[in-house]
């Protein structure tokens, strides 16, 4: 599905991703971990084609994205709220989702509805609320709802559960669990939150300063081995700081 192959993205000439081979097969879910500016979101931001790499490649379904648009057909995708268009209300930002995908009103309403219990009646139906004036939680709901609109078979987030609330997270989390079997989806997932991730992902890549060092199937000695191995990344920080 996904190949990456000799992948490489510098700022300021310091080498921030290097990823020599990376293959993600169709309707695998996928978890990435890491600490802060290890390379998680700049890798998902190469796989969506917003940032250019300066060496390597990314196919998808052995379509190369950087020069070609068949991608973005079955690709969905959330990573910030730079994603939304925040003058909008959550009905016409849907639509205007929707429209890009060729999709009718009647259409992206329907799917809308699927996601009621998430709402919780806090988004649709509020008379010219812009999505600007929404919580972060609620603006996270509209942000990976939109990326679930058009069916991908592709779907892309990053750190979805941040700022939602426990129950919307556990809401969330049976939505895409259900959504990758449904549909043998291929997901993949940057978070912070070891417990949802190693609960979703089969499989979990863990980076550090743009590199992986760790690519393991899931088990369920992976969530220990994972907090073992932050908790002694802590030790050493705070080791070096006195």
């Amino acid at each position: 599905m996904i190949i990456i192959q000799q992948l490489e993205k510098k700022y300021n000439n310091r080498i921030v991703l290097s990823i020599p081979e990376l293959k993600i097969g169709s309707g695998e879910f996928l978890g990435i971990v890491g600490n802060n500016g290890a390379g998680k979101t700049t890798l998902l931001r190469l796989m969506l084609d917003l940032i250019k790499a300066d060496t390597g490649i990314i196919y998808s379904k052995n379509e190369p994205i950087f020069n070609s648009e068949k991608w973005k057909s079955y690709t969905g995708s959330y990573l910030d709220d730079g994603f939304l268009i925040d003058f909008l209300t959550p009905e016409e930002f849907f639509h205007f989702v929707g429209n890009t995908y060729s999709l009718n009103k009647k259409i992206v309403n329907e799917r809308i509805k699927k996601f009621d219990s998430f709402f919780n009646g806090e988004i649709i139906g509020k008379e010219k609320k812009f999505i600007r004036d929404f919580s972060k939680g609620n603006k996270q709901k509209i942000g990976i709802c939109s990326a679930l609109l058009s069916n991908p078979s592709v779907l892309i987030l990053d750190e979805p559960f941040d700022g939602l609330d426990p129950t919307s997270q556990m809401t969330l989390k049976n939505i895409l669990t259900n959504y990758n079997k449904a549909n043998n989806a291929t997901i993949i997932l940057s978070s912070h939150d070891l417990n949802y991730v190693t609960e979703l992902s089969k499989r979990i890549v863990l980076i550090e300063k743009g590199i992986i060092i760790q690519d393991t199937i899931n088990t369920e000695s992976t969530l220990v081995d994972l907090q073992n191995y932050f908790n002694m990344s802590n030790e050493l920080i705070q080791g070096n700081n006195y």
